[in-house]
């Protein structure tokens, strides 16, 4: 079910989803552990420090205070501030140490020197049992030893005691056991599913290099979902490639039973007289032939051929230089030779591309050939200043038999396949081939392929 917001809200959402949200499985699931586990930390410590360390520490602070009001009210009440400082230290575990008012104010100066210390419930309960005292409050040994100055009408006191009389230790410790328990689930989420996100990513691109013509062996592993997934798609691909055998094979048969007749005809017709009937005759079953040939190769498409890495820059050359010689037609080829090797079927790929470049020689007397790549796609393209195909035919012509009324049509030799098979090995390379108008008048074919 999807929420419907209004348009601006909309909008916002999702530019957020393209700028801000992972676009792989595994860092989108990643976040849906990962968000509401901090979620949880943020909310426990909080809850955490609101209650039950807040409380212990308001409670040790005020313990501490009034354990510093004491020892100053046995002072007032005994001479003897050596038994005073005796029993202060054997009861409350602080080293207290007093001085009149004559050298308080030399000690004052000299404890400015440590570090002054804030800690709002320690104060509070300070000015609560001193509210006619100056109080002060510094840290020494690396923040592990409070001093605090009381300041009173008889003198100074200094009181020295650990800062763990102020603050509950558990806290640290559970702290850590959170984070720690945390990283721990965190760390078995990202291996359980680096295992089901592989699962899937191979099975993307076992089924990528399918439909490129390249036979990645597979084994389906991971969750239920995904091995049943992976099972779908080994079986879809077997009955695929049976598919594929059979009509190859069938198409074969056919071929040969219907080359045999055609054999004889030729044959007969050879024994009749050489006349015009015979002549039509022959020229009939001479483009049966050629017919049978173009479907036959349509339909197989060369699907025995091994996959390999081909160069794409030698194949064009090579068919360039083929019809430079045959031809009187105005060549240019340009190329990168940065990237040109691309992983398909060789043969294949020097048919596709020598249908489309014949198709260019027929029609016309300029050809401009260029091929360019970057890190993600090959692209060739093919220009010609030949009568071009309407823009409303461009996608009939890929249609098997289809030729375009006019110049393009059967009187040159085509049977309506070329455009077809070529289309077929491109697409089956994971590819696309697109026609549009050229700067040079005519048609411009363009062959775009992944690397």
């Amino acid at each position: 079910m999807h929420i419907r917001f209004p348009k601006k809200i909309e909008g916002f959402l999702s530019v957020l989803k393209r700028r801000f949200l992972p676009k792989s499985l595994f860092f989108r699931t990643m976040l849906l552990i990962f968000i509401p586990l901090i979620v949880v930390q943020v909310v426990s410590i909080y809850a955490f420090f609101d209650g039950s360390w807040s409380k212990v520490g308001r409670r040790l602070s005020d313990n501490l205070a009034s354990n510093m009001a004491f020892v100053i009210q046995m002072h007032d009440e005994t001479l003897d501030f050596d038994r005073v400082a005796s029993v202060a230290s054997s009861l409350y575990g602080m080293n207290v140490t007093f001085y009149d008012n004559e050298t308080k104010h030399s000690v004052w100066m000299e404890n400015k020197k440590n570090t002054p210390f804030s800690t709002i419930f320690l104060s509070e309960a300070l000015v609560k049992q001193f509210p006619m005292a100056n109080t002060e409050i510094f840290v020494r040994n690396h923040h592990s030893t409070l001093n605090i100055l009381v300041d009173t009408d008889r003198g100074l006191y200094v009181f020295n005691t650990s800062i763990k009389n102020i603050f509950s230790t558990s806290i640290f410790g559970f702290v850590l056991w959170m984070i720690g328990t945390s990283l721990l689930l965190f760390f078995v989420a990202v291996m359980f599913l680096r295992v089901q996100v592989r699962s899937i990513s191979q099975l993307a691109e076992a089924a990528e290099d399918f439909g490129k013509g390249i036979n990645t062996k597979f084994k389906p592993y991971g969750s239920v979902e995904v091995r049943r997934a992976g099972l779908a798609f080994t079986k879809m691909k077997e009955r695929i490639i049976r598919q594929i055998s059979e009509r190859t094979q069938m198409l074969a048969g056919v071929s040969h039973d219907l080359r045999t007749p055609l054999t004889r005809m030729k044959l007969q017709l050879a024994m009749l007289p050489d006349n015009k009937d015979n002549q039509e005759f022959l020229q009939d079953i001479n483009e049966m032939e050629k017919m049978l040939d173009g479907y036959l190769a349509f339909v197989s498409g060369e699907g025995g051929e091994k996959s390999s890495f081909v160069d794409m820059n030698e194949v064009v050359t090579g068919i360039i230089n083929k019809y430079r010689k045959n031809s009187n037609a105005l060549i240019r080829y340009s190329t990168n030779y940065d990237v040109s090797a691309v992983q398909g079927r060789e043969q294949a790929l020097r048919r596709a591309v020598t249908n489309i470049l014949e198709n260019a020689f027929h029609y016309g007397k300029t050809i401009a050939v260029k091929l360019e790549s970057d890190n993600k796609r090959l692209e060739l393209s093919i220009d010609d200043d030949g009568p071009g195909i309407p823009e409303d035919k461009r996608d009939d012509v890929f249609k098997a038999f289809y030729r375009v009324e006019g110049s393009r049509n059967k009187e040159t030799g085509g049977v309506g396949l070329g455009l077809a098979i070529a289309k077929d090995i491109i697409v089956s390379h994971g590819g696309s081939i697109i026609l549009s108008d050229s700067e040079l008048g005519g048609l411009r074919v363009l062959i775009s392929l992944p690397l």
